[in-house]
Parts: C-alpha cells; structure tokens; sequence
C-alpha cells in the first residue's frame, strides 16, 4: 500500500504530500526507472544548452554563418527545458533530494534565473494561485483598464521572464535592503513581497548568490563567444523570453478566483504533450503536486479527464486583455 510522506519545503511551514512505495515494488522500479529517464533527458538538456551557449559559436559560425540558423530549433526546446526544471523545484525530478536540487541548480543556471528564486515563487504559485496571484485581474475601483493593460502586456510578451533574469541584482544587496524591498512589494493582489521575504533568508541567499555569479559567469563567457554576433544569442534568449512569459499564466487565466487548485488542462497532439513533459496537463498537476511528469498522462486517463481549451487557443485567448475584478 502506498503512504505518504511529508517533505518540509524551505519556503513554506507547510509539508507537500508526495506519494511513496515500499522497496521491492513495482512502483520502487518505476521510480529508479523514472530517474533514468530523466537522467537522460537532463544529460539531452544541457548538450543542448551548451550547443547554444558555445557550439554554435566556436565552431559553426566560423564556418558559415548560417549556422546560426540551428538557434531557431533549440528556443523551441525552452518549454521542456523549464519543464526539467519545474520537476525540480517539486523535488520529482530525481529520487535523491540532494541529487534532485544540485541539478536543479545547474539547470537553472543555463536557463538564467537562480533555482532558489524559481523554486520559492513557484512553490507560493501553488499556494496562492488565484488568491494572491492572479495577474490579468484587475480591481476597477483602484485602477482603469487602460492602465492596468501596461503592466499586463508587458509581463505577457517577454517581461516575466525579463523580470525573473533581473533578479539577478538583488544578489548583490543585503540582506536587510532584501527584506525592505519585500515589505514595499507587499500587497493582497501579488506574491513579489513574499518571494523577496524568503529570498532574504540565510538558507536560501547563500544559494542564490552563488547561482547568480553563476549564471554571470556562464552567460558573459557566451556573449563573449558569439563576439559580434551576440544579437544571434540576444535573439534566442529573446524567443525564450516570448515562450516562458506568453505560456505562464495560460493555464489560469480567466479561471476561478479563490482557488489555487483552479487550472487548465489544454489540447495540444499527444507528441507535443510528450514533447513538453506533460505540462500541458496543468489541471492534474496542480491536483496532484506530487506526480512526476510522466505520471500526469496516466492519471488524467484514471480520472476520465478532459481538455478545457487548445493550447494554442489558451495563449491566444491572453491577448484580450486585463478582466476586470467582479
């Protein structure tokens, strides 16, 4: 029979269930089984990542320019790429928690936001999704629609991310400015506050500092790289920005309010639902935290699920903008 454990998060007083089998059982060898797989798709993630960061330009674009052309393909890996991380920041990505978040880590480094940060605000996302967080949502009694549009399209078309890379500088403030800044971000309406609360703790700066020198050192030793066709890297990270910040919030927007299990599960054909590790099963997941990407299929189909929107239609339907607060 299957028992639950309890995994005390470092950013919340809360314990996540996960579910665990006895040594010795099938479902033991599905998850050394799972740890493979994901070791592999880990080991394909960062060959690709280093294609990108140095390959191409070390050893294609001095051959032909056209080389550059390979970086189309690879942006369109982004969503299985945070896909890898986001099994992370859940602790599914390997069985060994220490394992799990060290490759965490190294992943997040290429992708250019420190795991510490990525893992605090999106663990508070399953908490306080459409509570706390709930970004096309405005209230007409303290702002017009016009107004609040700005902030909505920009986060939309490539600021989340942009926002999530920018964090960057707060590695260089102490602590104290830290939690200063999170007690102006504080409102009702966001988690900004919260995140930069619980990034200033000891435990988690430490991480965050050394990741951020990281991704400094990574990424300006590719700029470096490409030399003067640094806007060929600019342009990808660029696509990357557009793909995590267009995708994010589509999964709930318009959903209910108050509910921070509310999401979508949206349509995509099933070798793009695999090519993104299952993501697109958004409902399941928020339901079931403790699932690991490859488990989302197989409990959606137990559960009789069903498809609120295309994928495709979830984005698209974002471009109508803020809505307002009733």
């Amino acid at each position: 029979m299957a028992r639950s454990r309890c995994w005390l998060i470092y950013t919340e007083r809360r314990c996540t269930m996960t579910e665990t089998r006895r040594p010795g059982s099938s479902g033991a060898s599905r998850t050394v089984g799972g740890d493979l797989m994901n070791i592999r798709l880990i080991v394909l993630a960062l060959t690709i990542a280093a294609i990108q960061l140095f390959v191409i330009p070390l050893v294609l674009l001095p051959r032909d320019i056209d080389g550059g052309w390979l970086l189309v393909p690879l942006a369109l890996t982004t969503t299985p790429f945070w896909s890898l991380i986001h099994e992370a920041v859940h602790g599914s990505l390997l069985r060994n928690r220490t394992h799990n978040d060290r490759i965490g880590r190294v992943l997040a480094v290429v992708y250019g936001s420190p795991f510490a940060m990525l893992k605090v605000g999106h663990l508070l996302h399953h908490r306080y999704s459409r509570v706390r967080e709930r970004s096309e949502i405005y209230d007409p009694a303290k702002t017009s629609r016009q107004r609040a549009a700005v902030p909505f399209y920009l986060t939309l078309f490539g600021g989340l991310y942009l926002l999530e890379v920018i964090a960057l500088l707060l590695a260089a403030l102490p602590e104290r400015a830290i939690r200063a800044l999170g007690r102006r971000a504080e409102a009702p309406d966001s988690i900004g506050g919260l995140v930069l609360e619980r990034v200033a703790r000891p435990v988690v700066l430490g991480k965050f500092r050394t990741d951020a020198a990281a991704i400094i050192v990574v990424h300006t030793a590719a700029f470096l790289a490409y030399g003067a066709h640094g806007w060929m890297l600019l342009a990808a990270l660029g696509a990357r920005a557009l793909i995590i910040s267009l995708s994010d919030n589509a999964y709930h927007y318009g959903t209910d309010l108050e509910s921070p299990r509310a999401a979508m599960n949206l349509r995509l054909p099933r070798i793009l639902e695999r090519f993104a590790l299952n993501f697109t099963l958004h409902d399941v997941h928020h339901r079931h935290p403790g699932l690991r990407w490859y488990e989302l299929r197989s409990r959606f189909d137990a559960e009789g699920g069903r498809y609120h929107l295309g994928w495709f239609s979830a984005v698209a339907r974002q471009l109508r903008g803020p809505i307002e607060l009733t």
